[in-house]
């Protein structure tokens, strides 16, 4: 049986413990389909995927972040972003961290469908993970979004009423 939106988005959780266990290339390319139709400001699609496989290079980059518990992701998603190719508002306004933020919240939910987890990394160093990757000065490291089979149930989720995030006017 499918899962609805709202089951999917309530499933999600930010798995930071993962299974000794590789994931199918088929579930990482559905992950990287459903990015690659999210929505983006005028269509301008300004980002890049690098998924990190192979051992040596997985553990450089996980070494850009802090805590330990992102090693034993399988696999890690450098999601990047071309500020060249974005949509700038009139007002000189940059969309492209809001149009990798879709994509990333997209791969989020299809990891959930496909029985995987992921952690939206974002407090790592961006600048030697640009190093490592050797990316252009136009593109950026956005954020890591490890992916994997989780060991760990998600926890107790708190989150505001709807009456304190919403108004109606």
């Amino acid at each position: 049986m499918e899962q609805s939106f709202m089951e999917l988005a309530k499933e999600r959780f930010s798995v930071r413990k993962y299974q000794d266990k590789a994931v199918e290339k088929v579930k990482l390319d559905y992950i990287l389909e459903a990015a690659r139709v999210s929505p983006s400001a005028v269509n301008f699609q300004p980002w890049h995927f690098i998924v990190v496989q192979e051992d040596v290079m997985r553990e450089k980059v996980a070494s850009t972040y802090h805590w330990d518990w992102i090693n034993q992701a399988p696999v890690l998603i450098a999601v990047c972003g071309d500020h060249s190719q974005s949509w700038h508002r009139q007002d000189g306004k940059d969309f492209c961290d809001i149009d990798v933020a879709t994509a990333i919240v997209h791969m989020m939910l299809a990891a959930v469908e496909e029985g995987l987890g992921t952690c939206w990394v974002g407090n790592f160093d961006a600048e030697r993970c640009h190093q490592l990757l050797e990316l252009s000065s136009e593109e950026e490291v956005i954020a890591l979004l490890p992916v994997g089979y989780p060991a760990s149930e998600a926890g107790e989720k708190k989150r505001k009423k709807i009456d304190e995030i919403v108004s109606w006017i």
